[in-house]
């Protein structure tokens, strides 16, 4: 595959610029769209606002546990580093999604969002689509982004993008290492934007 993995952090602004700047690129190409991690919705719902999605014909699957994180999956230094109170601290404040019917209500307007509920990378088997062109991660925890990159890499197709989210943003560190070695096995580069 010849493609751009790009990175975004929590620069909310400048984060959605990117995520749509990718997503019209990648409106342009054969395949559909991902996003694991998608909680209420905003960056992908941008995303749909901007392209007039039903017009595209893509299906765009919204994934999410709807749980926080999967705590069987995060690394020891993850858990040390406090990732397990951090999710929990977020599902508590509502900043992480625990509904997914609010997530489908969200999305309702869309004829061809599907949102799916499970942990990444075990529901990925419900994605069915042969060719992406998107693919979005933004799962909080190294394990299950490199899970759902390796899963879904020979369903990109070529030129697809993949925007990884939080990629250089502290706190972080144990994704940018475990994608950092993603890209070294398989032999391209991450751009890592000002953002995170």
């Amino acid at each position: 595959h010849q493609m751009i993995v790009v990175a975004v952090a929590r620069n909310n602004r400048w984060r959605v610029y990117a995520a749509t700047w990718v997503a019209r690129q990648c409106a342009k190409i054969e395949g559909d769209f991902v996003e694991c991690g998608v909680n209420y919705g905003f960056t992908s719902s941008a995303i749909m606002q901007q392209l007039d999605w039903d017009k595209l014909g893509k299906h765009f699957w919204l994934i999410d546990s709807f749980a926080g994180i999967d705590v069987k999956q995060a690394t020891e230094e993850e858990k040390q580093e406090g990732i397990v109170e951090r999710s929990e601290l977020s599902k508590r404040s509502g900043f992480y999604n625990s509904n997914a019917e609010r997530c489908r209500a969200n999305f309702s307007e869309w004829k061809m969002a599907r949102v799916i509920q499970g942990w990444v990378p075990y529901c990925l088997d419900q994605v069915t689509s042969s060719k992406i062109a998107f693919l979005h991660i933004d799962l909080n925890c190294a394990v299950p982004e490199v899970a759902a990159l390796t899963v879904l890499w020979d369903q990109l197709t070529p030129g697809a993008l993949v925007l990884i989210d939080d990629y250089g943003y502290q706190g972080f560190e144990m994704q940018k290492q475990a994608m950092d070695e993603f890209a070294r096995l398989r032999s391209f580069a991450i751009l890592s934007l000002p953002t995170g």
